[in-house]
Parts: structure tokens; C-alpha cells; sequence
């Protein structure tokens, strides 16, 4: 993709205002207490095991087959699914279909601001989300042909990309295209002993480095799972940090049992498209 050199970047020497405030000077693991404290509980009000206050939409996107509006707190993502297309440089014959996911961050959407291409944490995000979402489409029935899906982040204030997954396939559902099971993901941050759902953007950042070196225990990272609730199959596991194996298990058990809070959700907001759209073509 050639270059805009029109667009306005601001220069190379600019340095980040968040490095002179005063929030810097803080160590990370006295960041980490103020966020979440002694009592179990977490800076805006949530227990550990709490899900953000989660909205849902679908059909916001009019040009588009199918799309999806998923807002968890402060992160905005927005999903669009167009028609399946022949899948393009491809002399041979595939028995089965192709699913092309581009995940992008917008470039307002984080503190720093983001290039219009994809960056490699962009690339490796939307492999992540089509191998997560390869399992839930029902590829023979569209052989040699690919269903293109774009996730745009609008704002990020962490999960963004479990978030994102959860609207495409809202969005798949709602453009009808064949699948075995509705699909859900959600992330979870792991420091130490204490383990979050649905972290929010600074609880994701001091999750990715080991503050409590002075414990047994180090650990510290992030699981993403995605799952067919259904089925009760993991159709995609993402895992970032040091874990060791029994909080990895007890990890994808909380996991497991927080993917299926939000089918309720999903299933409740294609109901209300459904109904919404059937009265429009009734007046």
C-alpha cells in the first residue's frame, strides 16, 4: 500500500505528554494496589471476576452485508462482514472458503496516536481473530470463496480485540452467513495472585511485567479465550506472560464460565435487529 505522504503525523522529535506526569513518578506495584485493592475490588467499583458494562448493535453499518457496534465501558469497536467474493489470486480450486479479518486501531483511538497502515501488533491481531473465527463458519458451504471482515477500533481502554471477536461474529449472524455456533471472547490479566476480567487498558499494561518478584509466585500476563458456547469447544486461545500451569487452568475455567455471561447478550441483540427490522417493513 503506497504511502500518504499528505497525512500529518506530527514531527519524529514530539515526545509523549504522559511521561512528565506526575502518575509516572508512581512505582508499578503501588499503581497496582491503588487499582485494585486489599477488599477485592478494582478502581471503578468492579469485583475481579466482573464484567465491564457491555452494549451491543447490530446493523450499523448500511453498505455492509452484515456488522456489529460493541462498546465495553470506554473501548468502541465496530465490525463490518461484506459478501463472500472469489478469493483473489488463487488459480486452484478450494474445497472450502476463506475468512479474511483486518483488525485495525484507528488513529485517534490510543494515547499514541496510529499509523493509517498496520502495524505488526495490528497483523498479528487479525490472525488471531480469523483463526478464532475459521472454527465458527461453516467454510464448505462457500468453496473457493472468502467472506471479508473489518474490525475497526474506535477506542481502546483495553480488550479491545477479545471485544472485537465478539462483534464479528454478532456481525457474521447478522449477515447470514452460515455458522456452527455464535461466538464470545473475553480476556483476563494475571499479576501475581490476582486475577482480572475484563481488564481495562492500565490494568492490562501492569499485568505485562512482574511486580511481586519478591513472591513464590511470578506470575503475570494475559489469556484471551474464545469460545462456541454451544459446543462448549475453544475455538482459540491466546496467551502472552509467564504462567505457571495451574494458574493457566484455573484461568481458562474462569474464562470459560465468563464467554458464556455475554452469548445472553448477543443472542438478546440479534432478537431486537430482528424485531426492530420486521416492524419497519410492517409500517
Amino acid at each position: 500500500m503506497p504511502v500518504d505522504h499528505k497525512r500529518l503525523n506530527g514531527p519524529e522529535i514530539t515526545i509523549p505528554y504522559q511521561l512528565f506526569d506526575k502518575l509516572n513518578t508512581v512505582p508499578l506495584k503501588t499503581q497496582f494496589t491503588n487499582i485494585v485493592k486489599a477488599d477485592g475490588s478494582r478502581a471503578d467499583g468492579r469485583s475481579l471476576k466482573d464484567h465491564r458494562k457491555i452494549f451491543m448493535k447490530a446493523g450499523v453499518v448500511s453498505h455492509a452485508k452484515g456488522s456489529a457496534y460493541i462498546e465495553l465501558d470506554k473501548t468502541k469497536v465496530i465490525v463490518s462482514v461484506f459478501d463472500p467474493r472469489e478469493i483473489p489470486n488463487r488459480s486452484e480450486y478450494s474445497s472450502k472458503g476463506e475468512i479474511y479479518c483486518e483488525f485495525k486501531y484507528a488513529p485517534f483511538s490510543c494515547h499514541k496516536r496510529r499509523l493509517h497502515q498496520q502495524d505488526s501488533e495490528e497483523l498479528e491481531c487479525s490472525a488471531i481473530m480469523k483463526q478464532a473465527l475459521e472454527s465458527a463458519v461453516f467454510r464448505h458451504e462457500f468453496p473457493n470463496f472468502q467472506v471479508d471482515i473489518y474490525a475497526m477500533v474506535l477506542h481502546n481502554d483495553g480488550s479491545a480485540l477479545s471485544a472485537a471477536i465478539t462483534a464479528a461474529g454478532l456481525a457474521l449472524a447478522h449477515a447470514g452467513i452460515p455458522m456452527y455456533d455464535l461466538i464470545t471472547s473475553v480476556t483476563l490479566a494475571v499479576q501475581g495472585k490476582t486475577i482480572l476480567i475484563d481488564p481495562s487498558l492500565e490494568e492490562e499494561q501492569l499485568c505485562q511485567v512482574p511486580l511481586f518478584k519478591d513472591e513464590q509466585n511470578e506470575n503475570h500476563g494475559i489469556v484471551m479465550l474464545s469460545m462456541l458456547a454451544t459446543h462448549e469447544q475453544i475455538s482459540q486461545f491466546y496467551q502472552t506472560g509467564n504462567l505457571s500451569y495451574d494458574s493457566l487452568s484455573s484461568g481458562i475455567d474462569i474464562l470459560t464460565s465468563a464467554t458464556k455471561d455475554i452469548v445472553t447478550l448477543v443472542k438478546k441483540c440479534l432478537v431486537k435487529h430482528v424485531l426492530n427490522t420486521t416492524r419497519n417493513v410492517e409500517d
